[in-house]
């Protein structure tokens, strides 16, 4: 019985000292407080009873309390704060009881903690492990996901480059056998064909130069005064001969926003845009209609592009945004950039990602789900920042200080009452 005098004795000092010494921040001692009071109280219950078990519930918290940070840092928190309570306990019992009765409630007490170390101490433990095991499952993913693209790599290097190689080579012979009785209307046609594979190949090239400078984290950004108008129309321009031989329907929009000026890189945002059209050309069968829309958000123009073709399951509406993240078998593909599931390299929405989230945006896709008979369709979602300042904190954040103010820009390039009509692409 007097040890638990003792314990109602120093209660008060005990909570106070261990707080302010453990607990930083007001709003980190009142929940620390709470927990402390849990712990005296069971603490009592132990003494009385002389079973342990009494303290097992909350060590057990404590125990598999780590944050993540805790985790990836390697701290044993819950360890140290147990091994700071003895001795603050021993401090406190010295200061507030006699002699006798310090060294009575010490005899009791300190096993107990002891005890509550050793136990927290094998929870912390079983945590890290539990962590590490996942981390190296992980690990173990991504390295399944890279020796995955290294075989996707090799496919489509051998499918995609392979084309426009034997369309060259052809050429080449053909001009070669034709070059004892030339027939300039001939040569012609065959030049063409040649330049044709050399710009397949440099598109190919280009792609994977830009997945490469995305994942490194080298994609330069030339910022500067566009309007979404202009990219919608380019984007008209350029896709209506595609979409009408396919016999689609491509519908462009404007919206609230669309004649909005903002800041960013033209030509990316372009290259983004024309990538996600593409794609839904490409899988929209013949006849189908491909929509292009958008509207006004609290600091974001929101592009949607919106088509009548087979759809994307739910569990590779992630996978697309993946580098080679092909459906569908390779070399059942056709080659052509707008035919009906034509294949391609897999990098134009993984680039068309990169480029949005550089910009501080964000990019999905929502689709029922494929279906070749019902066509459910899919809808791509872009979110670009509504930056109208050269100044916006923002811009300087992710692209760094402008040389020019936005009233130079404007008086040397844009013109409030007169958007540009050069190509962004250019």
């Amino acid at each position: 019985m007097a040890i638990y005098d003792s314990l109602q004795q120093i209660r008060p000092h005990w909570m106070e000292r261990i707080s302010r010494e453990l607990a930083r921040g007001e709003g980190v001692r009142a929940g620390f407080m709470e927990q402390l009071e849990r712990f005296y109280d069971l603490l009592e219950q132990t003494l009385t009873t002389r079973d342990t078990a009494w303290l097992d519930p909350i060590l057990y918290d404590w125990g598999h309390s780590s944050t993540e940070t805790n985790l990836e840092e390697g701290d044993y928190e819950v360890s140290f704060i147990l091994n700071r309570m003895i001795a603050l306990t021993i401090s406190v019992a010295r200061e507030n009881l006699d002699e006798t009765e310090a060294l009575e409630l010490l005899a009791a007490v300190i096993p107990v903690f002891t005890h509550s170390l050793s136990v927290v101490v094998r929870y912390e433990m079983e945590t890290r492990v539990a962590h590490i095991s996942n981390e190296l499952n992980q690990t173990q993913e991504k390295l399944q996901q890279l020796d995955s693209n290294k075989s996707k790599f090799i496919s489509v290097a051998a499918h995609e480059l392979k084309t426009p190689l034997t369309l060259i080579e052809g050429y080449t012979t053909m001009m070669v056998e034709m070059a004892e009785k030339p027939d300039q209307s001939s040569i012609d046609s065959l030049l063409k064909g040649v330049n044709k594979g050399i710009l397949r190949l440099r598109e190919i090239i280009d792609d994977m130069i830009d997945v490469s400078l995305i994942d490194n984290h080298l994609l330069a950004l030339n910022v500067q005064p566009l309007w979404i108008s202009h990219l919608l129309t380019l984007l008209e321009n350029e896709l209506q001969k595609s979409a009408s031989n396919r016999r689609q329907t491509l519908i462009v929009n404007r919206f609230s926003g669309s004649d909005l000026m903002i800041y960013g890189d033209t030509e990316r945002l372009y290259q983004a845009m024309y990538n996600v059209a593409v794609n839904a050309i490409k899988f929209t069968p013949d006849g189908g209609t491909i929509t292009v829309d958008g509207r006004l958000l609290p600091g974001f123009v929101e592009i949607t592009v919106t088509d009548t073709g087979i759809g994307i399951s739910a569990e590779n509406q992630a996978l697309i945004f993946e580098k080679f993240g092909q459906l569908g078998r390779t070399d059942l593909h056709s080659s052509g950039k707008t035919k009906f599931k034509g294949g391609g390299p897999g990098l134009g929405l993984p680039i068309t990602r990169g480029i949005i989230e550089a910009h501080g945006g964000t990019i999905w896709v929502e689709s029922e789900g494929h279906d070749e008979v019902k066509l459910k369709g899919s809808t791509f979602h872009i979110l670009i920042p509504t930056r109208t300042e050269a100044t916006d904190p923002l811009i300087t954040k992710f692209f760094g200080p402008f040389e020019q103010t936005k009233q130079e820009l404007e008086t040397e390039t844009i013109g409030k009452e007169n958007p540009p009509t050069d190509n962004p692409t250019a």
